[in-house]
């Protein structure tokens, strides 16, 4: 039997450039070595979010691309996390069990706080236990992530071990499958690529949208004039080469430095680039954006099966609490 993996992603909607290199390629790579489970945490994303109006269109369009990345539903089990209400019963039932100390020492609390200091809810000081509750309630052994969110993983790690030393052995403690998540930035060159910064390139924009977006970006600061040698280790727009176009990148960084080309070039050249690698994915979403009733099936079935799995965590777990 494969070892079995759990990831979720909160619906933000269309993905983006840094959406795919970062995560979506390492979902679908995963899909061959492991039993993957890929969950949309809907009930995640209401601990910063206000206004639900979009929620569900987003939940559509994030499964999209998804699909149209390489997520195989006769693969992989993909479902929205509200869906298996399981969930919910474990996050409330670890959090008998999981002190308080613990979640107000998490940084990415503090950090929430500072940046929606009108909203500190309670399930924003229990998102790591509901976190918990989606990695445990699958018995998830593997859980990709980068060296950042380790301490995250770590904090899942000691609820589940609490929880084995009150009741008894329930839950594997997971273990942290470290990989490579590359920090893609903006088309400001500054922050991490991101929707809410409008610094960001949708996967699923026409060829004109994206060569338009490129144009915006920001390039060598310190190259003013077309005839001024450019500094390709600085410049935001060659490390994005590097991943589109990787065996030509000494080639560009050559005729960058010597000034044979320009940041307007060089864009252009971007532009193809993403638009060549992009060109099946999507072709491949706008089939799929034909068949709305698709995602949907997708879905329902994904949840099926997840509950399937949950429904006997949650015995186990009441059995072991003397709740049965």
């Amino acid at each position: 039997m494969k070892n079995r993996v759990f990831s979720g992603a909160r619906p933000t909607g269309r993905q983006h450039l840094g959406n795919y290199l970062g995560a979506i390629q390492n979902y679908v790579n995963l899909q061959d070595e492991y039993d993957c489970i890929y969950c949309i945490v809907d009930i995640h994303a209401l601990t910063t979010l206000d206004d639900t109006s979009s929620l569900q269109k987003n939940i559509h369009e994030m499964m999209l691309d998804w699909l149209a990345a390489g997520l195989d539903p006769r693969k992989s089990i993909l479902f929205v996390q509200s869906h298996v209400p399981e969930v919910t019963e474990l996050h409330t039932l670890l959090s008998m069990v999981t002190p308080l100390s613990w979640l107000l020492r998490v940084p990415t609390f503090k950090e929430k706080v500072k940046l929606q200091p009108q909203n500190v809810n309670y399930g924003l000081v229990g998102y790591p236990v509901l976190m918990t509750a989606d990695i445990v309630l699958y018995k998830a052994g593997v859980v990709p992530v980068g060296e950042d969110q380790l301490p995250h993983l770590e904090l899942a790690r000691e609820i589940a071990r609490r929880f084995n030393n009150l009741f008894g052995d329930t839950f594997p403690e997971p273990e942290a499958k470290l990989t490579t998540f590359p920090l893609i930035l903006g088309l400001d060159g500054k922050e991490k690529m991101s929707k809410q910064l409008d610094n960001d390139i949708e996967l699923a924009l026409s060829d004109e949208e994206t060569a338009a977006r490129v144009m915006e970006a920001v390039t060598d600061p310190a190259r003013r004039y077309r005839s001024d040698p450019g500094h390709p280790k600085i410049c935001n727009i060659f490390r994005l080469h590097g991943y589109f176009n990787p065996f030509q990148s000494d080639n560009l960084a050559e005729q960058c430095r010597s000034a044979e080309i320009g940041c307007v070039d060089c864009k252009k050249a971007l532009a193809q680039e993403i638009n060549s690698t992009l060109k099946s994915f999507r072709e491949r979403r706008a089939k799929l954006a034909e068949k709305p009733e698709y995602i949907v099936n997708v879905l329902a079935d994904g949840a099926s099966r997840a509950r399937v799995i949950a429904r006997e965590t949650i015995k186990e777990v009441k059995q072991n609490m003397r709740l049965l």
